[in-house]
């Protein structure tokens, strides 16, 4: 018999992901599979792949691969497109449930209009060895430049860094530079934010493992830590991407909410010679 994968290709503000049942998917996720499958000319093409099982802990558990083959800890996008998914397949039962990450447990909520509302945990801020204290920002030299940011684990690491400036960023260039420092071991996302007002900020990101991208749910929501610990903006903030809004709201201890779309765009099968290649792999 053919091998065959069947798979659902959603959007959230314009960062697609595949979506796969792991215990069905016929092939291993090795890296350079999810390479492939991630290529936009000679595979199916996305920004990763979401895959998802049943869980021992919680409803579900979701594992994330970026389209260089590494695993992602967390993503808020996804997070979003897997609820809405599981929900509109009926395989969760309630539009409100709990879903295991390598980040901890995630809790999305289906809403009526659509929207996905995740409660995303609690944020830390500090880089690993920061000295801490009451001044959040930290210092960094990357590629030439100094910068100042403020570090926001949020079960993924996020180098927040504030602009008045957006378009003056060259964030191929300033995004790869601080992604791979030294100072971060394990690689960082990078934000570049500008505060618009009180509860509105503007963001370009670099993602870890992908480049720039047109929205990052948990960058949204390490921007909207870092400008409430700077007293920068309050909450709930409106962030705008390139792909879309994102509404965060950040409580006292840093509990963290997100609110946003999430799209289905086609569901389709693996077949053919591209299974033929995956299989060489």
């Amino acid at each position: 018999m053919t091998t065959r994968a069947e798979f659902s290709k959603w959007q959230g503000l314009g960062n697609d992901y595949l979506i796969v049942a792991a215990s069905e998917f016929p092939l291993e996720l090795t890296p350079e599979r999810v390479r492939l499958l991630c290529d936009r000319h000679f595979g199916v093409g996305g920004d990763g792949i979401l895959a998802w099982s049943v869980s021992a802990v919680a409803g579900f558990r979701l594992e994330i691969y970026n389209p260089d083959g590494s695993r992602a800890e967390m993503c808020g996008n996804g997070i979003r497109m897997l609820a809405r998914h599981l929900y509109r397949r009926g395989l969760s039962g309630t539009p409100a449930f709990t879903v295991e990450t390598d980040a901890g447990l995630i809790r999305p909520q289906v809403l009526d209009d659509g929207r996905v509302r995740v409660e995303m945990g609690q944020a830390r801020v500090g880089s690993p060895g920061a000295a801490g204290g009451a001044e959040t920002r930290e210092r960094l030299d990357a590629g030439g430049r100094e910068y100042l940011f403020t570090f926001v684990d949020m079960g993924n690491p996020h180098c927040v860094v504030m602009t008045d400036d957006l378009e003056a960023v060259v964030l191929e260039e300033e995004g790869a530079a601080i992604e791979r420092h030294q100072r971060f071991p394990g690689r960082t996302n990078v934000e570049f934010v500008r505060v618009d007002g009180e509860h509105e900020l503007t963001m370009r990101v670099w993602e870890r493992g992908v480049g720039e991208t047109r929205a990052c749910g948990t960058g949204a929501c390490a921007a909207a830590v870092a400008a409430a610990v700077s007293g920068a903006a309050g909450t709930p903030v409106t962030v705008h991407l390139p792909g879309g809004d994102l509404e965060i709201e950040v409580a006292d201890d840093l509990q963290v909410v997100m609110t946003g779309p999430a799209e289905e765009l086609y569901s389709g099968v693996i077949a053919g010679d591209l299974v033929k290649r995956m299989e060489e792999l």
